[in-house]
């Protein structure tokens, strides 16, 4: 009976150290938040700094599209009828009727010839000829397993 009163004792004289264990607790509980709202804070801070670059890159993309888009009305401009006749106008150049052409004719000249657009494996006359296959490429794997089985067990002495 000594030793349960001693105990009591103990415990009565320890309250402070159940204290400091809800203490240690509520403050694990603190460190434990603000770990995960700080996980929270760092991913959402690298949400919205990719979602910036994408928007950077995205006004970047229209910036260069603009400006592609202007250099080609530029060029198409520059490359119109009426600007290239002024400037061939401007370099010595003018109009020619057709009454004026002189056409030389250039001895050894081969003109080059017209593109073939026949069907692959059409000889000369139209005709189609027929692929040329050997014989190792005609047979299927079925066969192939057939004839092997075949000739394995003919070869082991059964037939």
């Amino acid at each position: 009976m000594e030793n349960v009163t001693q105990i009591v004792q103990h415990v009565r004289q320890a309250h402070w150290r159940v204290q400091r264990q809800w203490i240690g607790l509520f403050l694990l509980g603190l460190v434990a938040a603000a770990m995960v709202a700080g996980i929270y804070l760092n991913i959402t801070v690298r949400a919205t700094l990719a979602g910036r670059e994408i928007i950077y890159l995205q006004n970047h993309l229209i910036d260069d599209q603009r400006a592609n888009s202007d250099q080609e009305t530029i060029l198409a401009g520059l490359t119109s009828v009426e600007s290239m006749q002024s400037r061939a106008e401007a370099m010595g150049f003018k109009p020619i009727d057709s009454g004026t052409i002189t056409y030389i004719v250039v001895p050894g000249y081969v003109p080059q010839t017209s593109v073939d657009m026949s069907q692959p494996g059409a000889d000369s006359q139209g005709q189609s000829q027929k692929p040329v296959l050997l014989p190792a490429y005609t047979k299927s794997l079925f066969d192939w397993i057939t004839r092997t089985l075949v000739t394995s067990t003919s070869v082991g002495g059964q037939p």
